[in-house]
């Protein structure tokens, strides 16, 4: 019935959508006969001619501006510190969908609404591009001290099977493989300016290929290999690719924020035991189940940050992927000390 629901959801914000253009088509023409044809049309003209690319999240935005610069019109859907789970189209992000040459989303449960405004639509002109189908993606792993989600995760998964983990990009070595993928759409989509895309892929994968070899170092030469999170886990990709164990109150695909008792101690037990430096949190968060094992443990806290979402301050900065997840390899450096 959810799905039935989201469907006609979906179609109604589609008519809406169409309903706005009809009724913006009533305007003037600003090309007509008599009508001067300001500094902003002929620039909104140019602009129509550069590829238009559309990205739920802030990771495969980043990706598309690494890999097209100044050659392509590339909108992030969610506004920055939104909420993923929760995010609902308006009339004017269909419209954007409808009208852009590549859209990019995760394809997880938290893009359940992505399916129903596609299905309500022609896509044919559209290259969709889905993260989750870029790699090899992995189910949510419960680990010890998840007690109460542990219970809630099994009565689901009897009824709706595995969930799998959407933070694909948390890697950097799955990253490439995205920006691989994103590169031959853009390409397809823009056939004249394919050499410059590639270029520039190219040049971005030679810094996530360093970026990765700064993780590698620090896990090659690493005093232990364990993280502790006082909150969600979004790093399931990033641990496995170093080989890292995790302890966290929660999945990274979890929407709860408040952990059992029994959860916030056996993580405190965890540090002591483990003699543990470092709590982290992840971005975005209340910090609150970290601040209180920070206060019993002695343990710093430490963001690590996913790049699922960034702060709108950190957006108009120009915080890029490359810069957060630099800023990781001295967190993790001192969690692994």
């Amino acid at each position: 019935m959810k799905k039935y629901t989201r469907l006609i959801k979906s179609a109604a914000l589609l008519l809406a959508a169409l309903l706005t253009l009809t009724a913006a088509g009533c305007g003037g023409n600003p090309g007509a006969a008599g009508t001067p044809v300001s500094d902003d049309a002929v620039q909104a003209g140019a602009d129509a001619e550069k590829l238009s690319i559309v990205a739920t999240i802030f990771p495969p935005y980043d990706f598309s501006r690494e890999i097209a610069g100044g050659l392509a019109e590339i909108t992030m859907l969610l506004p920055p510190a939104s909420e993923s789970h929760s995010f609902e189209p308006t009339a004017q992000d269909i419209i954007k969908i409808q009208n852009c040459d590549a859209f990019i989303y995760v394809g997880g449960e938290s893009d359940e609404w992505v399916n129903g405004v596609l299905d309500s639509m022609d896509t044919s002109n559209i290259r969709i591009i889905t993260l989750m189908d870029c790699v090899e993606v992995v189910e949510e792993e419960i680990v010890e001290g998840m007690q109460d989600e542990e219970e809630a995760e099994e009565g689901e998964e009897a009824e709706e099977g595995p969930e799998y983990d959407e933070h694909v990009w948390t890697s950097p070595r799955n990253a490439k493989l995205i920006v691989a993928k994103l590169t031959d759409a853009f390409c397809e989509a823009d056939a004249a300016n394919a050499d410059i895309y590639r270029a520039n892929a190219e040049a971005y994968s030679a810094k996530l290929d360093a970026l990765d070899a700064e993780f590698r170092a620090v896990t090659d030469n690493a005093a232990r290999r364990v993280m502790v999170f006082g909150d969600r886990f979004p790093f399931r990709y990033f641990a496995d690719a170093y080989d890292l164990e995790y302890f966290a109150a929660f999945p990274g695909c979890s929407t709860e924020t408040e952990a059992s008792m029994a959860t916030v101690a056996f993580l405190i037990d965890k540090i002591k035991d483990e003699n543990i430096p470092v709590i982290f949190h992840i971005e975005l968060s209340n910090e609150k189940m970290a601040d209180t094992i920070a206060g019993e443990t002695g343990a710093e806290k430490r963001l690590l940050h996913a790049a699922h979402n960034i702060s709108k301050a950190d957006f108009e900065a120009g915080e890029s992927y490359l810069s957060i997840m630099s800023r990781n390899v001295d967190s993790l450096q001192a969690a692994l000390q």
